[in-house]
């Protein structure tokens, strides 16, 4: 494991294993990609990653997603 390191993160400053920051999109299920996830498109995203990524900024945390049973994996996803 890394050092922990500060930061800003959605405007607020944050604490972070260094090893680990920047690597969100790559442990996230979301972003293997899902057919329900569209970050660019929020009201018309998975409600769920919605909720979660709200809860994110609201707290100042990135909680990627490991689980989930609404994964719907899709093999030519857009880019978002």
């Amino acid at each position: 494991m890394g050092d922990i390191i500060r930061y800003e993160h959605h405007g607020v400053e944050v604490s972070v294993d260094e090893d680990l920051k920047g690597k969100h999109r790559e442990l996230c299920l979301c972003w293997r990609p899902c057919a329900k996830f569209h970050p660019k498109d929020r009201p018309n995203s998975c409600p769920r990653a919605n909720l979660l990524y709200a809860y994110d900024v609201a707290f100042g945390m990135v909680t990627p997603v490991v689980e989930c049973s609404e994964f719907e994996p899709v093999e030519n996803a857009r880019e978002d």
